[in-house]
């Protein structure tokens, strides 16, 4: 365990981002399913609905530092081009 003031503070920091990361990174994961669920029943417009809330989450989580602004848009545009060969 850290010894120091400044490194005691540190790893509380580290504890919380770890916290908020983990709820975030849960988040994303669970909408991105929910369209890939939507895209393998076929069902369109209902995985167009959801792809909002995944580009959402998406964005937020890169713009928290939880996931690198490139992956992302990776993830976002792959969904996106299949949510769109659906119709």
């Amino acid at each position: 365990m850290a010894n120091h003031p400044s490194a005691l503070k540190r790893h509380k920091q580290s504890e919380k981002r770890q916290l908020r990361n983990t709820t975030i990174r849960s988040r994303v994961r669970t909408a991105v399913k929910k369209v890939r669920a939507l895209i393998d029943s076929g069902d369109g417009e209902a995985a167009r609905a959801e792809m909002r809330v995944v580009e959402r989450e998406l964005r937020k989580a890169a713009s928290k530092g939880v996931l690198h602004p490139n992956n992302a848009s990776r993830r976002t545009g792959r969904l996106a081009s299949q949510v769109a060969a659906l119709s």
